[in-house]
């Protein structure tokens, strides 16, 4: 994992979204018009928090967030998703 040149501010993060799926279980292979946006992804960059809440997600860790989450940002070819850490349902 590459360092990041962007730090976010308050209680923000930025994840690195995983890989859509390629197959299903069963070996069928997923055509790109029917894969679903991934909710997982691996947080590169934290906020500082903000003086009532401190963030609780650190750099590496991989979470789970809503569908719907964030905004789409793309740095260096990279895409990545900006949200707050409220956004995040579950550190895996």
């Amino acid at each position: 994992m590459a360092k990041l040149n962007i730090k976010p501010l308050a209680d923000r993060v930025i994840i690195e979204p995983s890989a859509a799926e390629e197959k299903t279980a069963g070996g069928i292979i997923i055509p790109d018009t029917a894969k679903e946006k991934p909710q997982k992804g691996s947080v590169v960059a934290v906020g500082p928090g903000t003086k009532d809440e401190p963030i609780t997600v650190k750099v590496g860790d991989t979470v789970l967030y809503g569908k719907y989450s964030g905004t789409e940002i793309s740095f260096e070819n990279k895409d990545y998703l900006i949200m707050r850490e409220s956004d995040i349902v579950a550190i895996i």
